[in-house]
């Protein structure tokens, strides 16, 4: 009665270029994907990154230490054998790489990772040669005991 027949109801207005026109919107489902998948590498890869030489490491029952900063670290092997990192030293050159490596000079943290098989003589020898050469702040790594 008061309506005209051609009026649309619901405000009427249409949209207008929407069907050809671009689309300004971001698909986030691939770039979610890629994200995910990355994250699943990183996880994995994570362990796998811890560089040094392989070693079977006593187990103990002490707390691990909070470190802020990466410290360096001496390896000996079952052999006897020292490493900085995956290079070899020989007794001669530790004090000399520990220091060209040291950031805070003598101040620095040692870490020595002894393998459980090696001669304590040796692990307490590399030590000596480390606390001779200025460095103070020198310890044992250890794992903890899976008991």
């Amino acid at each position: 009665m008061g309506m005209a027949s051609g009026a649309v109801q619901g405000g009427g207005r249409r949209r207008r270029g929407r069907r050809g026109g671009a689309i300004n919107e971001i698909n986030m489902t691939p770039f979610i994907d890629v994200v995910l998948v990355l994250l699943i590498i990183f996880m994995v890869a994570a362990p796998m990154m811890t560089v040094g030489v392989p070693l079977d490491l006593p187990q103990t029952k002490a707390a691990p230490l909070n470190q802020d900063s990466k410290p360096i670290t001496l390896s000996i092997r079952q052999t006897g054998q020292v490493f900085l990192g995956e290079d070899e030293l020989t007794d001669d050159a530790i004090v000399a790489k520990i220091s060209a490596t040291a950031k805070d000079g003598f101040e620095e943290r040692v870490f020595v990772r002894g393998d459980k098989r090696v001669d304590y003589g040796r692990v307490a020898q590399v030590m000596a040669i480390v606390t001779s050469g200025g460095f103070k702040k020198v310890a044992l790594v250890t794992e903890p005991d899976q008991r």
